[in-house]
């Protein structure tokens, strides 16, 4: 067996467990330095045996595996062994002089593997002579692809990488809004990059050997403010606006943190003025009239409404209204000589922050576009499109951008909600077509599905991995403890609905007084049997159970929720191989 790099270690009922990598894939290359991703993984068990375990810990250890495993397989992990994969192309030519190993220069925020590999880190931290960090590889978890580019006979490097972060990572319905540090569910940094020999660059110095790279940097992340949407199998969950006395600073510490990474920010709010998502609006824009920060540019564009009936192409308002903040922004731009000298001659100095509810489907179309408005001046810059020329008229190319764009999309939607992205059509034809609306229907069918009847054990997943300390003794997490009439509830239904369709295929001369007499309780206990599942539909929600949610649920009847609460509220309304 091959190791091509250590994840991480963790520890369980059993024991400790180490993670590896057992096989990778090339995605591509920046400079002497080859980027991968994970393609096969093994867990290395240091246990002997399991003969000091009851069988409720056996079958909690088996469980805990199982979520490892899930995570494992359903993210998107990536690793460089010289190239700080974590960093954005400025933020590497920021950090230039420091001498540290590449796991103490990396950006935390994006380190997915962090908590797995702190025995190295620690051991490293705390013995300085027994150095381990040759062995501490950080690997990012979010969306990354090269592709090679031709366009008027000049060949560059296209790239689009999405770093999520690790802080309030998790899905859709369980990781919403802020927490008191600042950070915010489903943060996303989202860097396009350019590279070209500068032999093909008339505008720089032809250094045998060097390259041209430019960069441009969005982020999207939750609306920072306390927030949740309640999970109660309705297809609509219950909006909850927590009225917090953390809210102000917590507000304050997201943005105070942003500018420090990116500068000022130009806030893009695209959710819904009016309905059921007007009061996230109205309490955003109370929020950053509160700040008062005249580093935040913030805009309420309500994308529906605006780009109701087909209309896809009014997304350029956008465009319109940051015109200058755009140009004033700029983008980084540096030149790489063959000895691993930088010379940067731009620098971006702000950021584009999108939102809508959960940060997918109409951030990615906007985000996109943004992209291709900074695309086509880079190319415009390096020569490679004349003055007045957009790369529209290059099929090849233009093909290539909407896919690869669509293809982040799906990866983030995925990651957060269990399916690809709404929307994804106009992304990858630039048309918002029936066939693609049809699509949609079916993806958000299916995340009703996930996010009310899975997405408990995958944010387990993710809990386990990012911020969960197994405990060894008197601690049963994954026991179902509702009342047993809860419980049965379902499976009356299926009995039901069995019998009911049995009685109907019988032949037409069994019909009788006793058959219909027989059909008409049938139909009665299961109009009844679904009643009582939706009137108490939060006990059917697959909820997670191993880290507390930050808001209180009715939990005398889940006692395998926590009733703690993160914000004090006091009342809530029920209402593998990696290809």
């Amino acid at each position: 067996m091959t190791i091509y790099g250590i994840i991480g270690f963790i520890r369980l009922i059993a024991g400790e467990y180490m993670v590896v990598i057992t096989d990778r894939i090339k995605i591509g290359r920046i400079g002497d330095h080859d980027l991968f991703k994970l393609k096969e993984y093994k867990v290395i068990s240091f246990a002997r045996n399991n003969l000091g375990l009851s069988e409720a810990q056996i079958n909690e250890e088996a469980t805990y595996i199982s979520l490892l495993h899930s995570h494992l397989q359903s993210g998107q992990f990536h690793f460089s062994y010289g190239y700080e994969i974590t960093h954005t192309q400025q933020r590497l030519s920021e950090i230039k002089g420091d001498k540290r190993s590449i796991w103490e220069r990396a950006d935390e925020r994006f380190f997915w593997n962090y908590r797995l590999q702190s025995k190295f880190i620690d051991h490293t931290k705390n013995h300085r002579d027994q150095d381990l960090s040759n062995f501490i590889l950080p690997i990012f978890n979010g969306f990354a692809e090269f592709a090679t580019a031709e366009i008027n006979k000049k060949t560059f490097t296209f790239a689009l990488l999405s770093r999520r972060s690790r802080h309030r990572a998790g899905t859709r319905y369980f990781s919403r809004g802020i927490d008191a540090q600042g950070n915010v569910s489903n943060f996303n940094e989202t860097e396009h990059l350019v590279i070209m020999e500068s032999k093909m660059n008339g505008l720089t110095p032809a250094t045998p050997g060097s390259l041209t790279i430019l960069s441009h940097v969005q982020t999207r992340g939750s609306i920072p403010i306390f927030w949740a949407q309640i999970n109660n199998i309705k297809y609509t969950p219950k909006l909850q606006i927590f009225d917090d006395s953390q809210t102000d600073h917590a507000f304050r510490r997201h943005f105070e943190a942003q500018k420090r990474k990116y500068g000022p920010q130009l806030v893009i709010n695209l959710i819904n003025k009016k309905g059921y998502e007007e009061p996230m609006g109205s309490t955003f824009s109370k929020q950053i009239d509160i700040l008062n920060d005249p580093q935040i540019k913030y805009f309420h564009f309500d994308f529906h409404q605006e780009c109701s009936k087909m209309r896809w192409h009014r997304v350029s308002l956008l465009l319109d209204h940051f015109h200058s903040d755009l140009v004033s922004q700029g983008y980084f731009k540096a030149a790489m000589t063959k000895d691993g000298q930088t010379r940067v001659s731009h620098k971006q100095i702000s950021v584009v922050r999108t939102n809508c509810m959960d940060c997918l489907d109409r951030t990615n179309v906007v985000q996109s576009v943004i992209s291709r408005w900074v695309l086509t001046r880079q190319l415009q810059e390096l020569g490679i499109l004349s003055p007045n020329e957009s790369f529209e008229s290059h099929d090849q190319f233009e093909a290539l951008f909407r896919n690869v764009w669509a293809d982040n999309a799906d990866i983030i939607s995925c990651a957060y909600s269990g399916t690809g992205a709404l929307k994804t059509d106009f992304t990858r034809t630039g048309q918002r077509t029936k066939v693609g609306a049809l699509r949609d229907l079916q993806n958000s069918i299916v995340r009703y599905v996930k996010n009310n009847f899975m997405d408990g054990a995958r944010q387990d997943a993710y809990d386990l991995v990012l911020n969960y300390d197994v405990h060894e003794v008197g601690v049963y997490p994954f026991v179902d403890t509702r009342p047993v009439h809860l419980k049965a509830a379902p499976m009356v239904l299926i009995v039901v609905f069995a019998m009911l369709t049995s009685a109907l295929i019988l032949p037409e001369d069994h019909f009788g007084t006793s058959v219909l007499l027989f059909l008409t309780f049938c139909i009665a206990l299961m109009t009844l049997t679904i009643r009582f599942i939706v009137a108490n539909g939060m006990h059917y929600v697959n909820w997670p159970k191993l880290v507390p949610l930050g808001y209180d649920l009715p939990v005398s009847q889940f006692t395998s929720v926590s009733q703690e609460s993160k914000h004090g509220v006091a009342e809530m309304e029920m209402g593998w191989k990696n290809e």
